[in-house]
């Protein structure tokens, strides 16, 4: 994409950034300066920022952290900021559920936000008395705290205490999204990843204010979750993963409290149960599901379209019904992902008479279907969300779809892919896609990039980062930190602030966040990090 115009990249600067650009000038005062540089590194950037020069509210003993009374909601996110806040900073930081009061303190109000924020925007206040947050419902004032977070110094979200002191600069900031749905896909089916694995990107996800885990939990290599009519999926297809090794699934117990670790950071579960293709590990798991009765041996190479549900069998869909209904019961978020991508096995009949009649299976289960952009391919219902994955700036049945009322989920491979390399030479991930470094994760528009799918037919953004090659957490913070932030601003902020140029700045100054944090971060360079990082 081009560079935008210099008169855009002005006005998004002064947008976004309250006027940084007049105060980093040569004859600003140093305070004024702290300030501008403080909300200059804002990810994802504001829709409107200001500054107040040489004001900060500072974060003592004797602050008190107000939450809008009588929402259970606003009090849990007051306690959890607190929570944080106490292990580095020391310091008390009492929750109380009244109306700020006159003493020093942090204010999240359930009232009083301009009604354009929506559902999950605020207005973020700092003055020299208080810190004041206003959202119209509880995810607003979850991200506002996100914002809150970035504004303190970078030390306060170390996991041991710190020396003080906490300064948060003055200024007003007016936030709301872009896009309804900003995501992340991990695939936990090629390696398996703890609950605990997920739960710390969950976390870090959320500083980003991505409101999307789409969990990839089954493929030819594993089945990652427990499912009480079909138990061997887990216990056998769940017992291995590429290269081998011993995989491992989530018991159902285990699922519920990802989905609600992800709730408490307003952070919507999709589930995947990929297929017809990607079902290796079912096809291993019970020979009764295959066409010809003969259970396959379980796969462990990294290979795909070979594999196929046997679409004829009427087992096949009992088989499906009662998976999908075990674990949409279990998942409180609206949908369920089918997959539906690479089924090179199976034939254009199939697949389309297929993927007609698992929609059918998972609106009767109260739940609305998402699948990879193939599956436009058959006849989509407006309700179903298409998510794509392709290479390409066009695809005709997409397009049709679209037209037919279908909303996009924009994941192109070669932009947003955070398993592609970031160089030939990067010992993790692949690159049949391209190499996807910051710049171009950052430089393109979901709103304008794919033929036929405008701004309004788009309903976010996604990041997926499959596991071919992953198998730590270190692994998933290497490949997705720093493009994930880019994704995530994408997803958030107006395309009117959109400057590669701002936004490596405000990125790098990321990097001692991260360095705090212990995320294993790759410094790329394309981006210049500043000490501490």
């Amino acid at each position: 994409m081009a560079t935008p115009s210099l008169p855009r990249r002005l006005g998004g600067a002064l947008t976004g950034l309250g006027v940084v650009a007049a105060l980093l000038s040569a004859t600003t005062a140093p305070a004024a300066a702290a300030t501008a540089v403080a909300f200059s590194s804002v990810v994802p950037v504001p829709v409107t920022a200001t500054a107040t020069p040489g004001v900060s509210h500072g974060i003592t003993a004797s602050t008190t952290i107000y939450a809008a009374p009588g929402s259970a909601p606003a009090a849990a996110i007051a306690n959890q900021l607190a929570a944080r806040l106490r292990v580095s900073t020391g310091l008390p930081l009492p929750v109380v559920t009244t109306v700020a009061g006159p003493a020093d303190g942090i204010a999240l109000l359930l009232t009083g936000a301009p009604p354009s924020v929506g559902a999950e925007g605020y207005q973020l206040d700092v003055t020299a008395s208080a810190i004041t947050i206003r959202a119209n419902q509880p995810a607003g004032l979850f991200r506002g705290v996100q914002t809150l977070r970035q504004l303190l110094p970078v030390t306060a979200d170390a996991a041991t205490l710190q020396s003080g002191p906490w300064p948060v600069p003055g200024g007003q900031i007016i936030d709301h999204p872009r896009f309804a749905h900003r995501g992340a896909m991990l695939d936990v089916a090629r390696h398996f990843f703890t609950v605990a694995q997920v739960q710390r990107y969950l976390d870090q996800l959320a500083l980003y204010k991505i409101n999307v885990l789409h969990l990839h939990l089954s493929d030819d290599q594993g089945w990652r979750i427990a499912v009480n009519s079909w138990p061997n999926l887990a216990t056998y297809g769940g017992g291995t993963q590429v290269g081998g090794g011993p995989g491992g699934y989530y018991t159902q117990a285990d699922y519920t409290a990802i989905v609600n670790y992800a709730a408490d950071r307003y952070i919507t579960v999709i589930p995947e149960i990929d297929m017809p293709g990607h079902t290796n590990a079912a096809l291993a798991s019970y020979a009764q599901l295959n066409c010809d009765g003969v259970a396959p041996a379980r796969y462990t190479g990294t290979q795909v379209g070979f594999s196929s549900l046997c679409v004829p069998l009427e087992l096949t869909y009992t088989f499906i019904d009662q998976v999908i209904g075990e674990i949409a019961a279990l998942t409180p978020g609206p949908y369920v992902h089918i997959g539906g991508d690479e089924a090179s096995s199976t034939t254009a009949a199939d697949y389309s008479s297929f993927i007609n009649r698992v929609q059918q299976i998972v609106a009767a289960h109260g739940k609305t279907v998402v699948g990879w952009h193939d599956v436009a391919n058959a006849t989509l219902p407006p309700s179903t969300v298409a998510q794509f994955w392709g290479t390409t700036t066009s695809n005709a049945p997409l397009a049709a779809a679209v037209a037919n009322g279908t909303k996009v989920v924009m994941s192109p491979a070669n932009k947003t892919y955070l398993d592609m390399k970031y160089r030939n030479n990067t010992r993790l991930g692949q690159k049949w896609a391209g190499l996807i470094d910051v710049n171009t994760a950052y430089e393109w528009n979901p709103g304008a990039y794919l033929t036929g799918a405008g701004e309004t037919a788009v309903l976010g953004v996604e990041a997926p980062l499959w596991s071919e090659t992953l198998v730590t957490t270190a692994d998933i913070e290497y490949m997705a930190f720093p493009r994930l932030p880019a994704i995530a601003e994408l997803g958030w902020s107006p395309w009117s602030t959109h400057n590669l140029t701002a936004f490596k700045q405000r990125l790098g100054a990321q990097g001692p966040r991260w360095n705090v944090m212990g995320i294993n971060y790759y410094h790329s360079t394309q981006v210049t990090w500043p000490s501490g990082s």
